[in-house]
């Protein structure tokens, strides 16, 4: 059975006593109960050490937003794989919309920033998706399987089965608009299928597949029903621990 994961991306929110009130807040929300998926906080670089401290690492999982593709050296202001791991962090988010649109990654540092994240034993969380123009042109489908073949496709099927899926639809993340449970549902059977084809129908039942765009409680118990929507990526809902954890009791 392929794991459901709920996981928070903070972005660039809270300051660092802001960040540890929060994480000591989701903490506390899941002492006494057992989620039926895992949980994890994804963190600004600032905030890991201090969060990681703060946490039961066996309920809550910690990640960051992000890592160089680089392993170290006069990268003034980058912050490497191995930094992210020595905090005691073990997902990495990589390849989110907002990385590839405000910051240039494409494909090609995508690879190397999973390459090295998998060497320091992170778990990529690793985000496709189109945006608003892809979808009513009716390439969106093309466009993430090029996003998955071009970034992925070169590792091995041991390593491809250490990576998280989140299809985020660009033109849902913080308008207000949600792809509706059959859209998500589609594209993630889509996606699974591009995966079967190339490592085989095993490894893509295995793949985790997270949906990523303005996933709340309200409506993340209909997404998270359908077969291929193993769980969220959450941006907005993931600042408050109450509506964090309504989404993680949605399963």
């Amino acid at each position: 059975m392929r794991k459901k994961i709920v996981a928070g991306n903070w972005k660039m929110n809270t300051n660092l006593q802001e960040g540890v009130a929060l994480a000591k807040d989701v903490n506390e929300a899941l002492k006494g109960i057992a989620p039926k998926c895992d949980v994890v906080v994804c963190v600004p670089f600032t905030h890991l050490a201090s969060v990681n401290a703060v946490i039961d690492s066996t309920k809550l999982g910690l990640g960051a937003e992000n890592c160089a593709d680089q392993k170290s050296g006069a990268y003034t202001g980058e912050v490497s794989a191995s930094m992210v791991a020595s905090t005691g962090a073990t997902y990495v988010i990589l390849g989110h919309s907002e990385r590839r649109q405000y910051y240039g990654e494409t494909s090609a540092i995508l690879k190397e920033k999973l390459g090295l994240a998998l060497e320091n034993n992170l778990t990529p969380i690793f985000c496709i998706g189109e945006v608003l123009e892809e979808r009513d042109n009716n390439t969106h489908f093309d466009v993430v399987k090029a996003q998955i073949e071009e970034a992925l496709f070169e590792l091995s099927a041991e390593d491809f089965g250490k990576i998280i899926l989140a299809y985020e639809p660009v033109w849902a993340i913080g308008t207000g608009k949600t792809a509706t449970d059959d859209q998500a549902e589609e594209m993630h059977a889509f996606i699974r299928s591009v995966i079967a084809a190339k490592y085989g129908d095993a490894v893509a039942e295995e793949t985790s597949i997270l949906y990523g765009g303005s996933c709340k409680p309200s409506n993340a118990a209909q997404l998270f029903a359908k077969p291929n929507v193993d769980g969220g990526l959450i941006g907005g809902a993931s600042l408050k621990a109450a509506d964090f954890m309504g989404i993680v009791t949605a399963f």
